[in-house]
């Protein structure tokens, strides 16, 4: 069984920003979410995870690969670890390193990692009447307590090491994409309002995931509620097989035995402080399936924060 995160707090994009999450209920044992979940790595870890990332060498100099930035993006994501807003899925905890890939891989203090994606089924936020493909029930039957414009997408700011972390779920999948993170690394704006504002965006990527541990996570619930033909990696028109520098993920199970428990998953990302990245990049990154809106997220902005707006890049 997977794990159905339970939002306590009321729905509100402020409270969330506030509390900077959900708490665990429902069909994942707290044990086990805590576990996947736990942030057991301490400051001296993320020293000498930094210290090892730059002593790689030539793969630690190579620029990550940019790619698009996809048809679901949005504006305004709030500034938070855990992402998840009640959304169920298998824990998933990330840890993004991001380096200067052009001055000895040195730690970009600063720099504002952020994250979107699909929940279990496919949907993603401010897009959840767009078909995923396949066969997959209405993103309105998942009945959880999430707000459909900001859930799972955020912020963290990478500390003095450049580790940023996130609490989320495994991603779904939507036809014709493999299984994917979209993620930029924005540096020289700043906290405010609960988001992040100003500076400019330095790369513009997809994370990815290896395809045995996708399909075996596919066939458990909810995953499994959604049918249909996944891509895998080497058929998808983005990943272009270069591994880590193309943002294949590092993944460790949490629990040998039971994949359900979560995993975690780390990269470090390469990056050029001084570059700008437009969020075109290679790759097409699909057409949004039927259904999706080619100007605006569907349902009404909280009144107590900015609206998002939608980018249609594809």
């Amino acid at each position: 069984m997977t794990g159905n995160h339970k939002d306590k707090t009321i729905s509100r994009r402020r409270a969330l920003a506030v509390t900077g999450g959900t708490v665990a209920a429902g069909g994942l044992a707290v044990a086990g979410f805590q576990s996947a979940f736990a942030d057991t790595t301490d400051t001296t870890a993320d020293a000498d995870a930094t210290a090892t990332a730059t002593s790689t060498g030539s793969e630690c100099m190579t620029l990550m690969t940019s790619v698009t930035e996809g048809p679901y993006y949005l504006d305004g994501a709030l500034v938070r670890k855990d992402i998840t807003e009640g959304k169920a899925g298998v824990p998933l905890t990330l840890r993004l390193t991001v380096v200067d890939a052009t001055d000895g891989c040195t730690p970009v203090k600063g720099a504002a990692v952020e994250i979107w994606h699909c929940d279990a089924w496919g949907y993603y936020s401010g897009y959840t009447t767009a078909n995923p493909g396949g066969s997959a029930p209405a993103e309105s039957e998942e009945g959880d307590s999430a707000n459909d414009l900001t859930y799972l997408r955020g912020y963290q700011i990478a500390n003095a090491n450049g580790v940023a972390k996130f609490e989320t779920i495994f991603p779904g999948w939507y036809t014709p994409r493999t299984c994917h993170i979209h993620v930029k690394v924005h540096t020289g704006g700043e906290k405010e309002d609960g988001t992040y504002e100003g500076g400019k965006v330095n790369y513009t990527g997809q994370l990815f995931f290896a395809d045995d541990i996708a399909e075996e996570i596919f066939t458990l619930d909810p995953y499994s509620k959604h049918t249909g033909s996944y891509t895998v990696l080497a058929n998808d028109m983005v990943y272009d097989g270069g591994g880590a520098t193309s943002g294949l993920l590092t993944l460790k199970a949490v629990h040998k035995k039971d994949p359900s428990k979560g995993y975690k998953g780390s990269l470090t990302l390469g990056v050029d402080p001084d570059a700008e990245s437009t969020g075109a990049g290679s790759g097409g990154g699909g057409t949004p399936p039927s259904g999706a809106p080619s100007d605006a997220p569907t349902g009404t902005p909280p009144s107590d924060s900015a609206s998002p707006s939608a980018s249609a890049s594809s």
